[in-house]
């Protein structure tokens, strides 16, 4: 599905960066292997074959780290074909409650998450328009969708911040935005909006979740990936613009 193409992922030690780069090397592609971490992300995919995979540290704030990644994998491969943005980068205060939330730690969030979405949206396209071909893949939720199910996380740690809703609904009109900006650039720019990932949840909120859903409730990395695997495909060539939602029906 994917042979010879050359993909930079972002976040690749996250839980949906991990899935998503063992797939795209399933699929016989190349991956651009990106993270603040590098030491991490060699660990975790020391096992892939290492004519598919290029390890580059990169900040998705920061151009300049950006612009050296794309030019790595351009040395190495000849190509960046596209880019998947998997990257979830957030502050150690993350989670606040919205009645304590303080102004220097939202900006903080909103550029790492939003801002970096931007960032690297922008070095993308500089190097897409350059070689004449690319395609974007952002990484969104439901919650930039729909308004967060607050009764699910009552008796729990957990919460949604605003600040989660502000960026992942941001991503979703960015990423139209990019894709008619951008028309007649042989570039696509597409979105995934997962439901909530399966990771260590309390009890309660899985089945208050589940209650919400039609079949299977939260989600694993693996559900996202084969979407993500489709839209980096010329079996999706067409598609251009849009927020494709995997939620098991939690949006209904």
């Amino acid at each position: 599905m994917l042979s010879s193409k050359v993909i930079l992922v972002t976040g690749s030690c996250g839980l949906l960066g991990q899935q998503i780069v063992q797939e795209i090397v399933g699929q016989n592609g190349c991956v651009l292997v990106t993270d603040t971490d590098t030491d991490k992300a060699e660990s975790l995919f020391q096992d892939l074959p290492p004519e598919q995979i290029q390890f580059v540290p990169m900040d998705i704030i920061d151009s300049d780290s950006i612009d050296q990644a794309i030019a790595s994998g351009v040395q190495q491969f000849g190509v960046v074909d596209a880019c998947v943005n998997a990257a979830y980068p957030r502050t150690a205060s993350w989670g606040t409650s919205f009645e304590e939330l303080e102004v220097a730690e939202l900006q903080e969030n909103l550029k790492f998450q939003l801002g970096g979405a931007i960032i690297l949206s922008q070095r993308m396209m500089k190097h897409f328009v350059a070689q004449g071909h690319g395609n974007l893949i952002h990484l969104s939720s439901i919650q930039g969708v729909a308004a967060p199910k607050f009764e699910h996380y009552e008796g729990t740690l957990m919460t949604s911040p605003i600040e989660y809703t502000a960026v992942k609904s941001g991503i979703i009109s960015m990423t139209r935005w990019l894709a008619k900006y951008y028309k007649n650039k042989n570039i696509r720019v597409n979105c995934v909006s997962p439901g909530g990932i399966l990771d260590q949840q309390p009890e309660s909120f899985l089945e208050k979740y589940r209650d919400s859903c039609t079949s299977k409730g939260m989600l694993d990395p693996t559900d996202v990936a084969g979407t993500v695997l489709f839209l980096l495909s010329d079996q999706s060539k067409y598609i251009n613009g849009q927020n494709i939602v995997i939620d098991d029906g939690w949006s209904l």
